[in-house]
């Protein structure tokens, strides 16, 4: 068995494990890419997302500029392809990080790259619930606090993670194109190591082990969704 691994995946067993070109180093890097931008842009998005919700003509605190404000924002970065934003606000990432390369580097396109998506995402979810429940806590005098989190989130919990699990699932996505540009991770593996040396048996390790990924978060996503469905 042992000897059909080595012949098979030469290439693979050539990484090693560690270092700085070692597979848990890739695996490591996309978690730590992949995490932190999902907090960062996933704050983000919530902030846009709900605030698209709110100011709405039909929200509960209308405002037609602010929501077009954040509207067009919103619109702008997600019609910006990924791999133009990385080099378009380069400087802005030097100037926070101090380099353009690298996984923390990455952090700055990532975040931005996945804010847009996300607020989308959550003013979909968040408008889908029942406008006569908000219409009614609206009556009783509950507060902004109490209807974004006691109505919009609790109502909402169950398509919020279904939503947040698809946009986790496309920055693991974003990650993997970031590592193709000197970022790390299992993308800077498949493309570095892997296809510009034409070891394919590297490229497909990288690639399964994304999918792997994926697969996890798909799996958990789809758990908690239906676990927190009061419904």
């Amino acid at each position: 068995m042992s000897n059909w691994i080595s012949q098979t995946f030469p290439n693979v067993i050539y990484q090693g494990w560690t270092g700085d070109t070692g597979w848990w180093t890739a695996i490591v890097q996309t978690i730590y890419m992949t995490f932190w931008s999902a907090i960062f842009g996933g704050i983000l998005g919530l902030i846009f997302g709900i605030g698209l919700i709110v100011t709405a003509p039909d929200g509960i605190t209308p405002n037609r500029t602010l929501y077009w404000i954040l509207d067009k924002v919103v619109s702008i970065f997600r019609a910006v392809p990924f791999i133009i934003l990385l080099a378009f606000i380069a400087p802005v990432t030097k100037a926070i990080v101090g380099t353009q390369i690298g996984t923390a580097a990455a952090l700055v396109p990532l975040s931005l790259g996945v804010f847009p998506f996300y607020a989308r995402q959550i003013q979909v979810a968040l408008s889908e619930v029942d406008h006569g429940i908000v219409e009614a806590a609206q009556s009783i005098g509950a507060t902004f606090t109490d209807i974004v989190f006691g109505v919009y989130f609790r109502e909402g919990r169950s398509e919020i993670i279904r939503v947040s699990t698809v946009t986790l699932i496309s920055l693991i996505g974003l990650t993997a194109m970031a590592g193709a540009i000197g970022a790390g991770g299992l993308g800077n593996m498949a493309i570095s190591y892997g296809y510009n040396r034409f070891a394919t048996d590297t490229t497909v390790v990288a690639t399964l082990l994304v999918l792997i990924f994926v697969l996890i978060v798909q799996l958990v996503g789809d758990w908690l969704a239906k676990r927190l469905n009061h419904k």
